[in-house]
């Protein structure tokens, strides 16, 4: 079989702009940091890191860090957890050891590309589940019989969502939790954003505590503004599946960073603190841009995000790939038109988790006022 994928549309966007453009205003990590700040949060952790031995590590994982990610979760053990380079890899391994051509897929939607892009690589056919903008981004689980097939299987969900700031209710996500297992279903939860609601309350289970249908994703990327470490890792009981993808990992990063997994078993001892500090920044950047849109508000409309940093708002003038083109190039700043998720209903991705999103706005304002 040869596999067939598309220009990954939002990292092609962003290859163009992101390293030579004053103020990202679509950026969907959070603040970053040092790594002498990173280990500063641990007495010990700098003298330890200066002897980080620079051979191969552990294929899986380490079993240290695999224990940090195993204690994100209720029910998971350092064996459920696997490590990858990032999240992309492990979405791209999960189709490759889940799928196979014929399938069919159920993919929340709108969605980061590779969520349905590998799938369609490999042959998969896609059914796309709809995000309801009047309803919040919300989705609506009554749907899903009508979208599922004979062939159907697995489901691919993402919340808090990129890019709308989506948070399913609890009621809900029991509910798609239900419907896998009932169908016999996989449910691939991307959750990379989980830890970032503005309300601890809202926050959801992990869908690898529901069973052994489940696969969770998470980073270091999202919430704790840590993307220069590049680990991700994907959480299951499904052991068939797990082993699959593990061997699959052979055939491309094989194992993973030393000095990275070593920031990472750190950060994540201390996760708390980080998520705190992104969510804090994140929540006095969305009070500035609710009193920007409400002053703007013929030109925007949007819903505020309830976790995550990020959020979707609409063009309601002129059309969003001229403006975020025109913007970039006058003013240097840059948003993400809503075409790269495909959507054709001018919205564009705003980022809420950097420390000058106050300047980006100033310089937006400005463009506007111009314009």
């Amino acid at each position: 079989m040869i596999m067939h994928l598309s220009p990954f549309k939002l990292e092609r966007y962003f290859a163009k702009y992101e390293f030579n453009t004053e103020f990202l205003l679509c950026s969907s990590d959070c603040e970053a940091m040092s790594i002498s700040d990173l280990l500063a949060l641990e007495e010990g952790a700098a003298e330890k890191f200066q002897h980080v031995w620079l051979g191969y590590t552990e294929s899986l994982g380490g079993l240290a860090l695999r224990k940090e990610i195993a204690g994100m979760y209720s029910t998971t053990q350092p064996e459920d957890i696997l490590v990858f380079s990032g999240a992309g890899e492990a979405i791209y391994l999960f189709m490759m050891a889940a799928l196979q051509a014929g399938d069919h897929i159920i993919v929340h939607s709108p969605h980061y590309q590779s969520l349905s892009e590998v799938a369609k690589g490999i042959g998969c056919d896609i059914s796309l589940w709809r995000a309801s903008e009047e309803n919040g981004w919300a989705l609506n689980v009554d749907e899903l019989p009508d979208l599922m097939r004979p062939s159907t299987k697995a489901i691919i969900v993402n919340t808090p969502h990129n890019p709308t700031g989506y948070l399913m209710s609890r009621a809900d996500f029991d509910a798609l939790n239900r419907f896998a297992q009932t169908n016999n279903l996989l449910l691939f939860s991307d959750e990379v954003y989980r830890e970032s609601e503005f309300d601890p309350a809202d926050r959801l289970p992990a869908a690898v505590d529901y069973g052994a249908h489940a696969v969770s994703l998470g980073v270091t990327s999202k919430t704790y503004g840590l993307a220069g470490l590049r680990i991700g890792w994907t959480a299951t009981k499904n052991r068939a599946l797990y082993e699959k993808m593990a061997s699959l990992k052979d055939y491309t990063t094989i194992c993973n960073s030393a000095p990275s997994e070593f920031l990472a078993e750190v950060a994540l001892r201390h996760r708390e603190k980080l998520a705190n500090r992104n969510i804090y920044i994140i929540k006095h950047n969305a009070a500035i841009i609710d009193d920007l849109f409400s002053r703007y508000s013929s030109l925007f409309a949007w819903h505020r995000p309830k976790a995550g940093s990020m959020g979707f708002p609409k063009l309601l003038q002129e059309n969003v790939e001229s403006f975020c083109d025109d913007l970039v190039k006058k003013a240097g700043v840059l948003l993400l038109p809503g075409s790269v998720y495909d959507d054709a209903h001018n919205h564009f991705r705003l980022g809420l988790g950097r420390m000058n999103l106050p300047q980006a706005v100033a310089r937006l304002e400005d463009y506007l006022s111009k314009s």
